[in-house]
């Protein structure tokens, strides 16, 4: 057994180690171990300070993870105000603004410019090195308090190292990688969510999450650029930025010092096209004087310091003509509009294709057959229309009016209330709709039968072969042995697959490991509307098993953290369909895991034969520890009342009707000091 002391030194050679790795990696992008090596490093950190909890520091790289939820962000006031800057869109503006400063100064000012990220703009108060307070910009007065969010950025250290102040704040921007944004709309898509529209929405969406494990797996990045304290050594803005670099901050290195006008022209004219190579959005180019004595001397007006501007890009556009429409129904029967282009050049590339979103688009920009179009890819990764030129429109031409049934399989469509979508309800029948659903199904973070890609589900299915996505187990050797189909690719190259000894042999294995794939992760699988990755976790762990689940109703679902209405009525909705039951059943019997194994270690069976209803807001354990709590104690978790629940074990604003019922069914209810005596005893 490890004593407290050899703990205490690991848990620090740990801590040293992860953030040199992480500093590594999200900083200088120059890492030294491989992801999967890192990961086992923070595992043993994990273990060790459930193991020895005293050793749990707020610095600590296992903060990373996240897993705190947050109801209410907190306001506060900042320290300096947080002011905006004003804009200026052309060079005569900025050649203004240096006149005035060279006025105001009667000398020659000395510039950096920098890029102007497009984000989330962040204030981060350290102490002693270590990372205290993150708070938003808010109305400049006062933001929220984000620090726990915050803490899962791993660009953003939580320890420094090196010759820092003993206090100090520096702002930044929170950003959303195009990479990181590409990867979250590919997950919405597959769960039937409307798409972020752009990076700097989702990343302010992520950042007031209340799940900060979530914001953990979105991968925002950080970029910082403003430095300020009490009596810090600096003469300069270029200097401070430097020296936090050496403590361990994210400091771009796209800036440069300037000393003219035609400098900052330079600067701005190779970023506009050269912004395009970036990894993420800017939006302009900010200037700032770089002598603190200067900055102070020239003050500020009272929205915006007069030391420093920003220039903005305007988004880059082009103007072409719209061909047709194309209509693509998703795995959960959403149809989008997709407009088909004359080919034209933007921002470095030709695009032939952009998307309209949905029928209200359509409807607010006017649009007409052939229409002459304004396209944009400013702050956007896939290219939208913004508006239509009408005096070139054709005196034949006629309104672009949604098609109002199905392109696939002609049932009519449906639009819900409070949704922009129209989607098709033939859910059974329209082969999209069973391709997306199975592919879904089959894919890496559902059942993983990863023999299956490549286009073989789509030949299952034309072969009659698949419909359901029980058919999968149905399978035989003899009926995959001997397919084939010729495919041709996007670049139009001619591509066969064939089912042969060994791929007929794969496939099979494969379903057949599949059977192994943890509760979560089939509930993810199911394909249900709104039920993501992140969601599924949540319902199984709420609802240990299927049974569970299917017998939830509408107040149990929506006591889950994150679980609104919608996704409860769909959850709801998915179970009230005959066929879906029948495909559970077919499940059941092929041996899928339709309930989680217990994780836990019994420690008593005082709750052996207890079915219990945890119900509230408790002053010492979240739900899901208290339903660790059950587990761990011999109990069993249920999701709704009857006669046969034991009791319920009530906190704070407990629902009215689980109180209601039971009350009617003589149901007893106790409290979370009366439960923790019960098992303590």
């Amino acid at each position: 057994m490890m004593t407290l002391d050899a703990a205490r030194k690991k848990v620090e050679e740990l801590s040293l180690l992860l953030n040199h790795h992480n500093y590594q990696y999200y900083v200088l992008d120059r890492p030294e171990i491989s992801d999967y090596a890192f990961d086992l490093l923070l595992e043993e950190l994990i273990q060790l300070e459930k193991q020895f909890p005293e050793l749990l520091r707020s610095d600590s790289p296992s903060q990373r993870v996240g897993g705190e939820i947050t109801k209410n962000f907190q306001s506060v006031a900042h320290r300096y105000p947080m002011m905006s800057l004003s804009n200026s869109y052309n060079e005569g503006e900025i050649l203004d603004f240096h006149n005035r400063v060279f006025k105001s100064l009667n000398d020659h000012p000395e510039y950096v410019c920098e890029l102007k990220y497009d984000g989330v703009a962040i204030s981060l108060l350290y102490e002693q090195g270590i990372l205290v307070q993150a708070i938003t910009r808010g109305d400049g007065t006062r933001g929220d308090d984000v620090t726990m969010n915050v803490k899962t950025i791993r660009s953003i250290p939580l320890r420094l190292h090196g010759n820092y102040p003993e206090s100090f704040e520096i702002r930044g921007e929170i950003f959303l990688p195009h990479a990181s944004f590409d990867k979250m709309n590919i997950d919405r898509e597959s769960e039937g969510l409307a798409l972020f529209a752009n990076p700097r929405n989702a990343a302010s969406g992520t950042l007031k999450m209340q799940d900060s494990a979530e914001v953990a797996r979105r991968k925002l990045d950080c970029s910082l650029y403003f430095l300020l304290g009490e009596n810090l050594p600096f003469k300069t803005h270029y200097e401070s930025l430097q020296a936090a670099r050496s403590w361990g901050l994210k400091i771009s290195n796209n800036m440069a010092v300037c000393k003219s006008a035609e400098e900052i022209f330079d600067f701005i004219n190779d970023w506009k096209t050269g912004r395009y190579e970036l990894p993420f959005d800017i939006d302009g180019i900010v200037i700032k004087v770089n002598r603190f004595d200067q900055q102070e001397k020239l003050g500020f007006t009272a929205k915006s310091p007069r030391w420093a501007i920003a220039y903005k890009y305007k988004a880059e556009e082009v103007q072409t003509q719209l061909i047709s429409i194309d209509y693509q129904v998703g795995r959960t029967g959403t149809v989008t509009p997709v407009a088909n282009l004359k080919p034209v050049l933007l921002a470095g590339t030709t695009v032939k294709r952009a998307t309209l979103h949905n029928a209200d688009i359509i409807l607010q920009l006017g649009l007409h057959e052939q229409d002459t179009v304004i396209i944009e890819k400013g702050g956007e990764i896939i290219p939208k229309i913004t508006s239509v030129i009408e005096a070139n429109r054709l005196s034949t031409s006629k309104p672009v009016v949604f098609i109002s049934h199905c392109p696939e399989c002609g049932t009519a469509l449906v639009r819900a209330e409070g949704e922009s979508a129209w989607y098709c309800p033939n859910s059974s029948d329209c082969p999209p709709q069973i391709k997306g659903k199975l592919e879904h199904f089959i894919s890496r973070k559902a059942m993983n039968i990863e023999s299956l890609g490549e286009g073989k589900v789509e030949m299952l299915f034309d072969n009659q072969l698949i419909h359901h996505l029980a058919d999968l187990y149905d399978l035989k050797y003899d009926q995959l042995l001997g397919l084939e189909k010729t495919f041709m690719n996007e670049d139009g190259k001619v591509r066969k697959v064939s089912f042969r000894e060994k791929t007929t042999e794969n496939i099979l294995a494969s379903i057949e490991a599949s059977k192994d794939v943890p509760f979560p992760r089939v509930l993810f699988a199911l394909g249900i509307r709104f039920v993501g990755e992140t969601v599924a976790k949540k319902l199984a762990v709420a609802f240990p098993s299927i049974d569970l689940l299917m017998n939830a109703d509408k107040e149990d679902l929506i006591a889950i953290d994150e679980i609104g209405e919608r996704i409860a009525e769909s959850v709801i909705a998915f179970f009230a369909e005959n066929k879906n039951i029948e495909l559970i059943d077919r499940l059941r019997i092929h041996g899928l895991n339709l309930a989680s194994q217990s994780k836990f270690m019994l420690l008593s069976q005082k709750l052996e034969g207890k079915s219990i209803v945890v119900s509230g807001v408790f002053n010492n354990y979240t739900r899901d520890e208290m339903k660790e709590l059950i587990e761990k104690h011999g109990g069993k978790n249920i999701g709704s009342i009857s006669a046969k629940t034991s009791f319920v074990l009530s906190g704070q604003n407990m629902g009215p009707a689980k109180m209601e019922k039971a009350l009617s069914l003589g149901v007893p209810i106790i409290s979370e000091e009366e439960f923790i005596q019960m098992i303590m005893s």
